[in-house]
């Protein structure tokens, strides 16, 4: 790469087959990639948003609408373009919801900064006009909210509900949304007057067979295991369990040793002492009380055998997250030694029980009194549809988890947004400046939440958009389109609604990218160690990891 000349001599600053773009070309081509990757989801938004099936390079198919999984599943390459599919991952991270409205919002924010390049808008006035919409724009979000807490039950089920309308879960919506919004209500807790939700002790099983409204919602846990001995009884009502985190099993010395024997009365007695060993630990877990013992490491044959003697129903290597969510449901402690095992450590179940389920043995911890911890059963025909329902569950429980912590929802069907590009609009005329043309550009960017939902459900989005705002000029902040009615309606009225936090992080985040992505004008791809070629960096590339898209 030549850097200038001094007489006729180039000098070279960066090592051959290094490419390098600059100015409007290397903004061009990084503006084109990120939208090419928001219109890769752009039909899958809404009620009526269409499906992908994403094939890899195995052969491995998915099926889904999820905005972050389609993007995460193209293997994407494009350095601007990843930066989208980073928008979608933190919305996903933060909300688990809007994963989707965030991709298109960013791709929408760089289609019209394009228009104002090629009308001679700097960059910078464009980036600067921009952050000042996005501020305007959450403060108008945070102040139309509606609020909402933990007691308002009939609310998190229409936000849960919403998260789900126009997945392939649909169908079974009303069952699953009570799911979700129980399974949060059991969890959550309150400290230093916040509720705190923690997602990760709401445990998801997944198993092919049955159908969507076989799906269960369970007071306890779901343990992916079995009973270690067939003799052991099956079901254990008003269970007292013992949580151990300790083998019972005779331990291997921890430096080499032999052990030599010259009469067989010696092997006899080496035998009968482990023998011994073995059953002065059952004899600890017999004496304590336990019905229900759950181990994290192992339990010896033998071990096995006098516990099922005792009656007593136990489960072995149990991974520690599971250790940890028992003991939250069960209120039990998780013990690292047989001695001195108390009563108070014991979890409490009404009922302990092994089950079939699609053909495999699955533990059932129910009937826990005011479990921190609780589990999901999805059931489906395939396993592609239990997939989808999983996505569509952590959807709606990631936006009634968000929902309460932040306490504010707004209406849906494209009303906030439109309510936000009207404020917009008003705030860009006392702006003036270049940074007005920026501004509006944002409030028209914006819009396309409600053009998507009528264009994917096949209505004039011209139509909507001007019935949408003159409704809004009215007074009406909640008129948005329903797109099962073919008509504008007020969405809050109709129980449309959606977490606050799922707007206001994809403006941000969207906004931000968007900024960031301006910014370039010099794109300087080296080559790889060892000869590689550097990536293409003109719009797509070529490598989709076996997509067609």
């Amino acid at each position: 790469m030549n850097n200038g000349y001094f007489g006729q001599q180039p000098i070279i600053v960066v090592p051959e087959g290094t490419l390098r773009e600059q100015g409007k070309n290397a903004q061009k081509s990084n503006i084109a990639a990120a939208i090419i990757v928001a219109d890769a989801v752009r039909t899958t938004l809404g009620p009526k948003g269409m499906d992908k099936m994403l094939v890899d390079a195995m052969g491995d198919i998915v099926i889904t609408n999820d905005g972050v999984t389609i993007l995460e599943e193209m293997e994407i390459q494009h350095p601007a373009a990843k930066m989208v599919v980073e928008v979608a991952k933190t919305q996903d991270s933060e909300v688990g919801d809007g994963t989707t409205t965030a991709a298109i919002l960013t791709g929408e924010l760089l289609k019209k900064a394009e228009i104002l390049l090629e009308q001679k808008i700097h960059p910078t006035i464009i980036t600067q006009g921009y952050r000042m919409a996005k501020i305007k724009a959450l403060e108008l979000l945070n102040s139309i909210a509606m609020d909402v807490t933990i007691k308002d039950k009939d609310t998190l089920i229409s936000i849960a509900k919403t998260s789900m309308t126009g997945k392939y879960s649909e169908i079974g919506k009303e069952h699953l949304a009570d799911i979700a919004v129980d399974a949060i209500l059991q969890v959550a807790s309150k400290e230093n007057g916040e509720v705190i939700i923690d997602m990760d002790q709401i445990k998801i099983e997944k198993k092919v067979g049955g159908s969507i409204d076989d799906t269960k919602f369970i007071s306890g846990l779901i343990l992916d295991k079995d009973r270690v001995h067939n003799a052991m009884p099956t079901q254990v009502k008003d269970a007292k369990i013992l949580l151990l985190n300790a083998a019972i099993e005779v331990k291997d010395t921890e430096t080499d040793a032999q052990i030599r024997i010259t009469d067989p009365s010696q092997l006899q007695a080496y035998v009968d002492q482990e023998e011994t060993m073995l059953k002065n630990m059952v004899q600890k877990v017999i004496d304590s009380g336990a019905n229900v013992l759950f181990c994290q490491k192992g339990i010896d044959d033998l071990a096995q055998y006098y516990l099922s003697k005792a009656g007593i129903f136990a489960a072995r290597r149990l991974k520690k997250s599971d250790m940890d969510s028992l003991s939250k449901a069960t209120d039990g402690n998780v013990l690292t030694s047989l001695d001195d095992i108390k009563s108070s450590d014991f979890g409490h179940a009404g009922l302990v029980e092994e089950k079939k389920v699609g053909g495999e043995a699955m533990i059932f911890v129910e009937k826990c009194k005011d479990p921190k911890a609780v589990s999901i059963l999805i059931r489906g025909g395939t396993a592609h549809v239990i997939d989808e329902i999983e996505r569509a569950m952590k959807d709606a429980l990631g936006g009634v988890s968000s929902s309460i912590s932040v306490g504010k929802v707004v209406a849906g069907g494209g009303a906030s947004e439109c309510e936000v590009a009207k404020a917009l609009r008003a705030y860009a005329d006392k702006i003036g400046g270049r940074e007005q043309l920026a501004i509006n550009a944002f409030a028209d960017a914006i819009e396309v939440i409600p053009k998507t939902l009528s264009e994917n459900a096949g209505i004039d989005s011209i139509d909507v958009l001007v019935e949408l705002r003159q409704r809004h000029d009215k007074g009406d902040i909640w008129a948005g389109i329903d797109v099962f009615k073919n008509k504008v309606i007020d969405m809050h009225k109709e129980g449309v609604l959606e977490p606050l936090k799922i707007k206001t992080q994809a403006i941000s985040s969207a906004s931000e990218a968007t900024e960031m992505i301006l910014r370039i004008d010099d794109v300087i791809s080296a080559s790889r160690l060892g000869g590689g070629h550097a990536p293409d960096m003109g719009g797509m590339p070529p490598g989709m990891g076996g997509m067609g898209m």
